[in-house]
Order: structure tokens, then C-alpha cells, then sequence
């Protein structure tokens, strides 16, 4: 339990504090306008707390804190603070999904419109998120005939640059055909800007626009010309349709509607630009700490907005409870704005009944949600039990490790470990292995190489404050080797020749008949058939099957698909790419003469000579 630091060794400044357990782990973390005032409400009488902050106090054995200048940069800290500890007594938001955006790739040299997941990345404008992909692609699709930028690859584009000629978008009119010089610099920058400025909302200059130049083709007797133009305008009013409109004025705003229980929270947030609905976002929050409505709030703020929001910051946020700390929170948000921000709980009008349609959206989602985790949760949990009570374990396996190994015959030898964290795939914690000492074709070698590699990296980083501690820091509560008797005993000497045989419980399983073999017993463990146990046992053995097939795979198409100018001094990834982009492809870089290489001016003589010899044979 951790003790009440001396008195006066607090400061009476902000900043954020964080509880740590015996290991160093780091349990929760936290901010304050005063860190001594905040923390002196934890050491009381466990009695007058709250459950879970009874708790906290209990597990953690230290607590430490930073301070800062002032409230706004201790939130800032308290967000990259979890951010980088995922602390377990912190609320946690979870993604339901990853949700698709509509990019605009404006970093490159003719900017291109494509649907795109995951991580955010520099030059790039996104909007949305949207729910599904497809009405990103039909709304794409309507744009393009009045907005006609490229959609397609950097490969693509190439190859019909080299060819010098376009591909089919550009015939029927859904590409300016940049590729071929069909369209100049300005002009297309001007299509591009457009573009971005009608999914910011700006629809009626657009839409004027095309109204005038229809009716002044019209005039002018240029009828071909004014069905064109109809058929856009037509095509962006189709687009705009799809853009509910919300608001009577052109105002920005995000909307988060709230719906939950005690444990979890379904959070639902509606972008809202120039009046219009132009994405959605849902996640889910782990209620891992007690917290009154309008912390809970400021908790989903901090998470949304602690990374560059995809659709920025507006000027205004809706939310259904007051903030806790509103006067924080908008000098935080106006700071990441660069203008004033307000958070406001609506009363009236409109944007109450906005605020009612995103909190039904929250509502209904959550009731999914909970329906998905109370059937989730209780085989999850009849599963890690029925491992226990089947394995003779000491407790529930919370933390599970299973190891395969993938190769064609002693080639592209690999391994793989994936993570089972309270019976669910922790892809963070997956690792793979390039197997290194093995010359043939030899499973159980491999195994006992990737064994001692990972076993001995634990050992090694035990002992080390968490903050210096590596991608092996835990043990596992139960490790699984894929295969039979012959992995079994591998794993088994690993850990004897480690010291790790009583603080690592091990098993394997057999494909052959579903059969877990254990040490020190003859006969395998028939676990009954259709129980939650075996079939949590059958999906960790099945990912890291998966897992590493997929990583051997990767190596071996790399292996067969080296180019002649792999492994060139001087010439890294990101030359090696440029240089076979400006010559036009790896054929014409073997046609180049020693002068076209050494003429590039970012390529120095001495790698381009490097090139030349590599291909046709030093000169001298």
C-alpha cells in the first residue's frame, strides 16, 4: 500500500501525478490545479473512498509527480503520460471499429482524392470519419465529374505517364489527366482546391458557379457544354443530399452524445461543418476509475482531442453535462484552435435536438454494445476458469503466450509469439522472430531458440526500472508451443536451463486430435470437447499459425522479388525509390550512362558511380 509522502515535500503548483505498483508499472495517472491539495484526498481512511480508488491505493506502492507552469500543460502532460503507460486504473477509449476517411494526399506533387484508414499522417487532409467506406466511394464517384482529380496509385500514375497515355477515368470525364499533361499546374490546383473546400462544407459558391456557367453556355448556343455542366451541377446537388444538414447557419461544431452504465461508456461524436454533418465517430470507454458526469466528460475531451483531431477543432463543442473544469478545458482546446473555443450543454432549439439525435445514437450503440459484451465476457472468463481447473494452473491465465514456427524446408526460418490478454488478442504485444541459428530444417531447434531469445530477454529486463524495460518485460501465465510431446519438452528445457520452471506454467497443444500435452504426465489432457477452454486454446494456437505463415511469407517475397540495386553503398530506401522514379522504372536505370547518374543533382557522384559499377561491372 502506498504511504503518505512527508509533509511539505508535496508542491502547492500543477502538474500531474502518477501511482506506481512495486514493479514500477505504472497504475494511474493524474493532474491537479494544486498537487498537494489533490493528493492529500487520497490518504484517508479507505473507508470514505471510492471502491476503485480504494483499490488504487491499495496496489500501488509509490507515487510521484511532476510540475508545471501552469493547469493547461499538466493536462497536456497527464494525456502523453497515458498515452505512453495505458495506466490500468485510467478510463481507456476504446475504437469500435477503424473508421475510413476521405484523403486528399496534398503533399504530393498532383494531389490525389482516395479513401483512407488507420494512422494520420503529414500533407494529407482528411475528412470524415465516416461509417462505412462505400459512401465515401459513391460520394468520391459524384464529386469527381465536377471536381475530376486523380484517384489513382503513384505506380499507376507513372506508368501511363510513361506511356503517354490516359487511363479510362480521363475518357469519361472523372480525371483531368494530369498524367499526360492534359491539364496544367494552376488549373488543377484550383480543381483541388475546390474539392476541399465543397467537403469543408462551402457549397453554395460552388453550386452558384455551375449555374452560371451552364446558363452561359446556354446562351451562347453551347449545348454540349451546358448538358455537361447540368450533369455536374446534378451530380453535386446528389452529393450535397448526402450531407445532412443540421444547423440554420454555416457554423462549425462536434457533438458528443453519452450513453453508459457503470463500467462502460458509448460515446458517439458528429462532426458538424458549415451546417452540414461531414463525419462520425463512436468509441467506447472503459470505466476503469470513478468519475462523476462532467469528469467523465472532460475524460472523453482529453482522448478526442489530446491527438490533431481529424476534422480539427471548432469553435464550438457540444457535450450533454457540464465540464468539470470548462475554463481548462476551453484554454486547452482555444490553444490547439488558435482562436476562442466553447463548450457548451445547449438548452433549446436546434442544437438540443441535435444533441438528442447523437445521444440516441450513443444509446442505441451502447445497448449493441453491451448485448456483445456480456456474451463476450462470460465465455471469456468460463474459458480462462475451465483453463485453470483443466491445466491444474495456480490462477486464471491472463496473460497467455503461443509460439509457432513457419519455413519451406529450412528456408525463411521464422517464428512467432501472439499475446492472449484476458482472453483477447493483444496485437501490441505480438512479436516475431527471424530465426538465426538453425542450418536445416529442424522445428524443435527453432523453437528453442526463439525461447531462450524471448525467456532471456525477461530475465534481463526485470530488474530494470519499468521506464527502461523492453518489448519482454512480463511473463506469461500459461506459454503454449504448438505441436506435441517433442515441442512440449523443448519448452521444458528452456525453462529449466532459464531457472523459470516454477514461475512459468507451460503446455502444448497437438493438431492431430486437440490433445494438451503437460509436463510430467504421460497421457495428454483431453479437455472436453465444445468447451469455452479448448476453443480459446484452438484460437491462440490458430493466430500464431497465422501469424507466422504471414511473416515468412513477407520474407520470402522479399527475398524473390531483390532488385539489382539492393544493397549499393550509399543508396538507401528513400533514394533507391526517387531514383527509379525520375528515370522511369529499374530497366532504364541499368540503360543509364555513368554521366545521365552523375548528373542527377541529388544523387552524389560517389553513389552514382556505386550504381553504374553495380550494374555493368566496376569501371577501372
Amino acid at each position: 500500500m502506498v504511504q503518505r509522502p512527508p509533509a511539505g515535500t508535496i508542491p502547492d503548483a500543477p502538474g500531474s501525478y502518477q501511482f506506481k505498483d512495486a514493479e514500477g508499472r505504472v497504475l494511474y495517472v493524474g493532474k491537479a490545479r494544486s498537487l498537494r491539495q489533490r493528493l492529500s484526498n487520497y490518504f484517508q481512511n479507505p473507508a470514505n473512498l471510492p471502491l476503485r480508488t480504494a483499490q488504487l491505493v491499495a496496489t500501488a506502492e509509490t507515487v510521484e509527480w511532476i510540475q508545471v507552469r501552469n493547469d493547461v500543460e499538466a493536462l497536456m502532460l497527464e494525456y502523453s503520460l497515458i498515452k505512453a503507460h495505458q495506466p490500468r486504473f485510467n478510463i481507456r477509449l476504446r475504437d469500435d471499429k477503424s473508421y475510413p476517411f476521405l484523403a486528399v494526399t496534398l503533399d504530393d506533387e498532383w494531389p490525389r482524392a482516395m479513401v483512407m484508414r488507420g494512422a494520420k499522417r503529414k500533407g494529407v487532409r482528411y475528412f470524415g470519419p465516416y461509417a462505412h467506406a462505400y459512401a465515401i466511394r459513391e460520394t468520391l464517384d459524384l464529386l469527381l465529374r465536377t471536381f475530376p482529380v486523380r484517384t489513382c496509385s503513384d505506380n499507376k500514375f507513372g506508368r501511363h505517364a510513361r506511356l503517354g497515355k490516359p487511363c479510362l477515368l480521363f475518357h469519361i470525364e472523372k480525371c483531368a489527366g494530369p498524367c499526360v499533361g492534359e491539364v496544367d499546374r494552376a488549373t488543377y490546383d484550383e480543381l483541388v482546391g475546390e474539392l476541399l473546400d465543397f467537403l469543408d462544407g462551402d457549397t453554395d459558391a460552388i453550386v452558384k458557379r455551375l449555374e452560371t456557367q451552364m446558363r452561359q453556355a446556354a446562351t451562347e448556343l453551347e449545348f454540349e457544354r451546358a448538358a455537361r455542366l447540368r450533369d455536374r451541377l446534378a451530380a453535386v446537388r446528389k452529393a450535397i443530399e448526402r450531407q445532412q444538414m443540421v444547423a440554420d447557419r454555416a457554423e462549425d461544431l462536434d457533438v458528443i452524445g453519452i450513453a453508459g452504465d457503470d463500467l462502460e461508456a458509448s460515446v458517439q461524436v458528429f462532426y458538424v461543418r458549415r451546417g452540414r454533418v461531414v463525419g462520425r465517430k463512436g468509441f467506447v470507454v472503459d470505466k476503469v476509475e470513478e468519475l462523476a458526469g462532467g469528469e467523465l466528460v472532460d475524460e472523453i475531451l482529453e482522448g478526442l482531442y489530446g491527438d490533431v483531431a481529424p476534422m480539427g477543432v471548432p469553435k464550438q463543442v457540444l457535450v450533454p453535462e457540464p465540464s468539470a473544469d470548462p475554463e481548462l478545458f476551453e484554454a486547452w482546446l482555444s490553444e490547439l484552435r488558435g482562436s476562442h473555443v466553447t463548450i457548451r450543454v445547449p438548452q433549446r432549439g436546434d442544437k438540443r435536438s441535435l444533441l438528442e439525435t447523437v445521444t440516441r445514437n450513443a444509446t442505441e450503440e451502447f445497448t449493441r454494445h453491451r448485448l456483445r459484451r456480456q456474451s463476450d465476457h462470460n465465455s471469456r472468463a468460463r474459458a480462462l476458469n475451465e483453463l485453470q481447473e483443466w491445466l491444474a494452473l495456480p490462477e486464471a491465465p491472463l496473460r497467455i503466450e503461443c509460439y509457432d514456427m513457419s519455413h519451406i524446408q529450412g528456408s525463411d526460418y521464422v517464428g512467432s509469439m501472439v499475446v492472449l490478454t484476458d482472453g483477447l488478442p493483444d496485437k501490441r504485444e505480438y512479436r516475431r522472430f527471424k530465426v538465426r541459428g538453425v542450418p536445416g530444417n529442424d522445428d524443435f531447434a527453432a523453437m528453442e531458440e526463439v525461447l531462450t531469445r524471448r525467456l532471456t530477454n525477461y530475465l534481463d529486463q526485470r530488474e530494470l526500472p519499468v521506464t527502461e524495460r523492453g518489448k519482454f518485460a512480463y511473463p506469461p501465465q500459461l506459454l503454449l508451443v504448438d505441436g506435441g510431446k517433442g515441442q512440449l519438452s523443448v519448452a521444458v528445457r528452456v525453462l529449466e536451463e532459464l531457472g523459470l520452471e516454477d514461475e512459468i506454467p507451460v503446455a502444448s497443444l497437438a493438431k492431430r486430435f486437440e490433445e494438451v500435452y503437460l509436463p510430467d504426465q504421460g497421457e495428454p489432457v483431453r479437455i472436453r470437447r465444445q468447451s469455452e477452454a479448448l476453443y480459446l486454446l484452438q484460437r491462440v494456437r490458430d493466430e500464431a499459425h497465422r501469424f507466422a505463415v504471414s511473416y515468412h511469407r513477407e520474407l520470402r517475397g522479399k527475398r524473390m522479388t531483390r532488385s539489382v540495386l539492393d544493397d549499393i553503398p550509399g543508396l538507401g530506401e528513400v533514394r533507391r525509390k526517387r531514383l527509379v522514379k525520375e528515370l522511369g522504372g529499374v530497366t532504364a536505370v541499368k540503360q543509364a550512362s555513368l554521366e545521365e547518374l552523375q548528373a542527377l543533382p541529388w544523387l552524389p557522384d560517389k553513389v552514382a558511380g556505386a550504381v553504374f559499377d553495380k550494374i555493368h561491372g566496376p569501371t577501372r
